[in-house]
């Protein structure tokens, strides 16, 4: 009794195992919901292939496994792909972001006063007004006791606006004590550069050496270097000093 029931029970097994194969080739394996049998493990015996005797072993039998050839594996999910007018939405607004911060540069650009200095591309004009420049401070800060009047011509000619209260500060002291001292007072540039030019207007860093001879009594001679920077202006063709900045408070 016990082998012919063995036989029926194999039988069984070898049936369900078949059925199983057939449908998990006809249709995707379904997905486990913790609710009665693994699909996918055709192994399992039915309710009514269980023996009447509980206590019998009986002999295992080997099934096939759920890696095995016969068993469906469960396709990988897909992530969504994004539609086309999300994408579209989302490039319209990187490009939009891209074109402002584009206009705002340029016109940070065009409004930079940096981005006017031309002086180091306009060439002809630097040279032009670093050389005008140069002479004119030359002539404005030289003082000779005997000949007072080409002082004044000089004042005329090369100085403009607050530049020529700004002189006359400058060279009280020197204009008081020319007569007494016999004081000639003598500047020389020896370097200069223009640190803006724009146009019309530039601004200059100017390098100058000061000779004070005081014919007097007895012959004395002191030297001095200045350093200081002047605003220019072009009027009528030339350029003429509109202020003076000793860097001095």
């Amino acid at each position: 009794m016990s082998t012919t029931r063995h036989l029926v029970n194999r039988q069984r097994r070898l049936a369900t195992v078949a059925a199983a194969e057939r449908a998990a080739t006809a249709a995707p394996p379904r997905p486990r919901t913790g609710r009665g049998p693994d699909p996918e493990k055709p192994d399992a015996a039915p309710d009514d292939a269980v023996t009447e005797d509980e206590n019998e072993e009986e002999p295992e039998e080997d099934g096939p496994e759920e890696d095995g050839p016969g068993a469906q594996k469960t396709p990988a999910r897909r992530r969504p792909r994004p539609s086309l007018p999300a994408v579209l939405c989302v490039l319209t607004l990187l490009l939009g972001a891209v074109a402002a911060w584009a206009f705002t540069s340029a016109a940070s650009l065009r409004d930079d006063p940096s981005r006017q200095n031309t002086a180091l591309t306009d060439i002809s004009r630097t040279s032009e007004v670093k050389g005008q420049i140069t002479e004119a401070v030359g002539a404005v800060f030289s003082y000779d006791y005997a000949s007072p009047a080409k002082a004044e011509t000089a004042v005329t000619k090369y100085l403009t606006g607050k530049a020529v209260q700004q002189h006359e500060d400058m060279l009280a002291e020197v204009r008081a004590q020319a007569p007494k001292q016999k004081l000639v007072l003598t500047t020389t540039v020896t370097d200069s550069g223009v640190e803006m030019l724009d146009g019309d207007r530039a601004r200059l860093l100017i390098y100058a050496d000061q000779r004070n001879t005081r014919t007097g009594t007895s012959e004395e001679t002191t030297y001095a270097a200045a350093m200081f920077s002047v605003d220019a202006v072009r009027k009528g063709g030339s350029w003429r000093i509109s202020a003076i900045d000793t860097f001095t408070r």
